[in-house]
C-alpha cells in the first residue's frame, strides 16, 4: 500500500519587523515572497525558494530563538539542499555571515549555520 506523500514542512517565525525579515531572505538567501498581507506594510508573510517555505508575522512578542530557552537546540529550523558546498558558495556571494562554516558535523551532516534577522539560527545541509 502507497503512503501519501509530504510535500514540506514550514517554520512560523515571530519577527520584530516583517520588512527586515522579508529583506534579509530575499537579498542574503535568494528567498521569494509569496504572500504578504497587506502588501504594502505586511505584518505577516511567506518565503520560498524551491521547497522551503518559511512563514514570518509581527506580533505583539519578541522573538524566541530555541537556543535561548535550551542551548542544547539550537536550530530553529534545518533545511536539507542536497549540495550544501555550493549552496554555501552562494549565499557568501550574497555577502551572508555563517554562524558555524561549512564543514562535516559530529552528527553526521555536511553544511552550515547561519543566523537571521530576528536570531533564529537555521542549518542548510544534509546527511554524510
Amino acid at each position: 500500500m502507497n503512503q501519501p506523500s509530504i510535500a514540506g514542512i514550514a517554520p512560523f517565525f515571530i519577527v520584530r519587523d516583517v520588512r527586515v525579515a522579508l529583506s534579509f531572505y530575499s537579498e542574503k538567501l535568494g528567498f521569494e515572497a509569496v504572500f504578504k498581507e497587506p502588501a504594502h506594510d505586511p505584518f505577516f508573510a511567506i518565503v520560498q525558494r524551491d521547497g522551503a517555505m518559511i512563514f514570518l508575522k509581527a506580533v505583539n512578542a519578541d522573538p524566541v530563538p530555541n537556543r535561548k530557552r535550551a542551548a542544547d537546540a539550537r536550530w530553529d529550523a534545518y533545511v536539507g539542499t542536497p549540495d550544501p558546498d555550493k549552496l554555501a558558495a552562494e549565499f557568501i556571494s550574497r555577502g551572508t555571515v555563517f554562524t558555524s562554516p561549512l564543514q562535516d558535523t559530529h552528527d553526521g551532516l555536511r553544511g552550515f549555520e547561519l543566523e537571521d534577522a530576528d536570531g533564529y539560527l537555521l542549518f542548510f545541509g544534509r546527511p554524510r
